[in-house]
């Protein structure tokens, strides 16, 4: 590996929604910075695999699906 190339990896605290603190290794800032989350990681569907239908009535994911209908994906 290259000397002086690479990021810092340190600790910080994630403070979650519900208000817990988990310690994870991290480059975000500097070490014990704590880093708020806007988003539950427990319900997002980016993290729980997307099982959530998406709405969209007549918006650009159904103009999507009827440019590429005959594509077959």
């Amino acid at each position: 590996m290259k000397k002086d190339i690479h990021p810092d990896y340190h600790f910080i605290d994630v403070k979650m929604t519900n208000g817990d603190i988990v310690k994870m290794r991290s480059t975000y800032g500097e070490e014990d910075t704590v880093l708020s989350l806007d988003i539950d990681p427990s319900a997002h569907p980016a993290w729980t695999g997307g099982n959530t239908r998406l709405m969209d009535t007549g918006g650009r994911v159904s103009k999507f699906k009827n440019k590429y209908d005959g594509f077959g994906f």
